[in-house]
């Protein structure tokens, strides 16, 4: 290869504006989304009685300002599990957005450091398939919490062509994955293609140790973890690895 290539599985918005900041540094990427986001159109959200609004990812954002377009939801707290949602939610017009330090349990710090369990509910908008028991952290701490779902992340039911080609031709460095379920998906899809003895020839880039856990099925070369769960620590690991020169 005359230059890295990195395998992107996030959801294709996030995918390109990645992609961006990657080819600023030399390292070229195919985007393979393992997940794509529908943002629910018959969503309603009650906001009746909140005090603020929890996000856990970027998607939720948007979905926030697809389906709540009123003054009232765009002059809440926000707080966002870290500092991409929160660019997220600022860009789609919201005003008050706090970030967290890039995880659930961050998250869960903030909102008990900065708010008060007898000032109002708290809406978390989410995606249909949401894990991660903030509401139980939050609830341990007298919160009441109302998840509700604005999205779904519908699967991708097989690799494309050109997935599957680079794959097939080691013609990949490695492979970004932000979720362990991105990761769960991409190794689903690896055994089903018969594809999943290719990993041998990458390294699994992960957001956090939760991701590494979930992409070990597959027998990577290496599975190397981000020193924090922000896209930042793993744009910069991966540049540490990928980028010419290094």
């Amino acid at each position: 290869m005359s230059a890295a290539r990195l395998l992107l599985t996030r959801p294709r918005q996030e995918s390109l504006a990645l992609a961006e900041e990657l080819a600023r540094h030399g390292i070229e990427s195919l985007i393979e989304p393992m997940m794509t986001i529908c943002i629910d159109d018959d969503a309603r959200l009650d906001l009746a009685g909140a005090q603020a609004i929890l996000l856990t990812s970027a998607n939720g954002a948007r979905a926030l300002a697809a389906t709540s377009p009123d003054e009232e939801a765009r002059c809440l707290p926000i707080l966002a599990v870290g500092c991409a949602t929160a660019q997220a939610a600022r860009d789609a017009g919201f005003r008050s957005v706090t970030a967290a330090g890039g995880d659930v349990d961050a998250l869960a710090a903030l909102a008990t450091a900065r708010l008060q369990p007898d000032s109002g509910r708290l809406v978390h908008v989410a995606g249909r398939d949401t894990i991660g028991g903030l509401s139980e952290r939050l609830a341990a701490a007298g919160f009441e919490t109302k998840r509700v779902p604005l999205y779904d992340a519908v699967a991708a039911s097989a690799f494309s062509t050109p997935a599957r080609r680079a794959l097939e031709a080691q013609a990949l460095a490695g492979a970004a994955f932000y979720s362990p379920r991105t990761a769960r998906l991409f190794a689903k899809l690896a055994r089903e293609s018969g594809l999943d003895s290719t990993a041998r020839a990458l390294t699994a880039f992960c957001l956090s140790q939760a991701v590494a856990e979930a992409a070990a099925s597959l027998p990577w070369n290496r599975v190397s973890v981000a020193a924090a769960p922000q896209q930042d620590a793993l744009v910069a690991f991966v540049v540490s690895a990928l980028a010419p020169g290094r």
